[in-house]
């Protein structure tokens, strides 16, 4: 009895002290896109009319533990065992010895392009007409770069070469050997600033000469510079989203649904409680998230009727739907707009419903 009492009590100490690599989903908090959070309206928009809301557009999130954070043999058998929470190995989030910081950096950034998006994808669906550009998006630092470009310069050519798609300017790019010369034609980050600001078109150019240097990724050989490209905007009134502590792109279907849902007369949802998730392209495609399951448990338990479900998650989502939740598939933002009609209608026989073959 002494020895296997022992054996206990060391079993249960290896157990609280020896770290697995594991981390932890659960679901995170979700936010009304039509309402406020933290005493402001999440959705802010000025320079246009808009309408009132009813209902709720609610975007999901899905809480994780940090990147340092140590589980044990007990927490991960605790959260296998847990209905609404899931244990994955520590790679699946923090992939490549990723740290906290970098970690929170890329999902800040994923988030404020997903936003950029979601404003695209709205004012497309409504025929609004939106400006784009290509932009330095970021410079990798000790680069021939470096100093020279900046994020948010806009790259108007390259050797004279006017871009038109961030892909240009690679290609343009490469075309050219290690050591040799590339002329960039950018408005400076600072001086499109200022026209956005004072609603102008930034005429000011100027030509940044960079020297290439040879690719030391795997893969071919190839000359670069530093940069990678993207796209930015320009709208013809001002929205703003706010909405702290909240990180990657999976909210970009919601706020293109809530900025919609604003800009025209009527409820997009009825009154009634619509949840969701999906990241969103400039042309109003859906694509797919991570943590669908912990998504649909965080907003059956805040009181959601229907969930607008990315298609590629619809098979996974509906394997262990939450009691009184409809899973809606959606593939595009029309789609999601046409099942919205159905549900503030009450005609909501024909919606396209996520099933476990897709």
């Amino acid at each position: 009895m002494l020895a296997s009492t022992l054996m206990l009590i060391a079993l249960l100490c290896a157990g609280v002290l020896i770290p697995v690599p594991y981390a932890e989903m659960s679901p995170g908090p979700t936010v009304n896109t039509l309402g406020d959070h933290d005493g402001e309206p999440v959705l802010q928009i000025s320079g246009r009319k808009t309408y009132a809301t009813s209902g709720h557009l609610n975007m999901t999130t899905v809480r994780v533990t940090s990147a340092d954070y140590k589980m044990n043999i007990v927490e991960a058998v605790y959260g296998w065992l847990a209905h609404d929470n899931k244990v994955v190995p520590h790679d699946t989030l923090y992939p490549d010895g990723k740290t906290e910081e970098q970690s929170t950096q890329e999902n800040a950034e994923e988030f404020s392009q997903s936003q950029e998006s979601a404003k695209v994808a709205a004012l497309k669906e409504l025929d609004v007409p939106v400006k784009s550009f290509v932009i330095v998006s970021t410079v990798v630092k000790d680069s021939p770069s470096q100093g020279r470009l900046h994020a948010g310069d806009v790259i108007k050519a390259v050797d004279g070469t006017t871009v038109k798609e961030p892909a240009d300017v690679a290609e343009l790019v490469t075309k050219h050997k290690a050591g040799e010369k590339v002329v960039f034609t950018i408005v400076p980050a600072k001086e499109q600033a200022a026209a956005e600001k004072e609603q102008r078109t930034a005429t000011k150019t100027e030509d940044v000469t960079v020297t290439t240097k040879e690719s030391d990724d795997d893969g071919e050989k190839r000359a670069v510079v530093g940069i990678s490209a993207g796209t930015d905007h320009t709208f013809p009134f001002t929205i703003d989203i706010k909405l702290a502590d909240v990180g990657g792109p999976s909210a970009g279907l919601m706020f293109a649904l809530g900025i919609y849902d604003k800009l025209t007369p009527g409820s997009l949802t009825g009154g009634k409680f619509v949840a969701g998730t999906g990241t969103i392209d400039d042309d109003g495609k859906v694509g797919p998230i991570g943590g669908i399951e912990m998504k649909t448990v965080g907003a059956r338990d805040k009181g959601a009727q229907y969930f607008l479900t990315p298609a590629d998650n619809c098979s996974a989502a509906a394997k262990d739907t939450p009691s009184g939740l409809t899973l809606v598939k959606v593939d595009t933002i029309e789609d999601a707009l046409g099942a919205l009609k159905d549900i503030r209608s009450g005609d909501t026989a024909d919606l396209p419903k996520c099933t476990t073959k897709g």
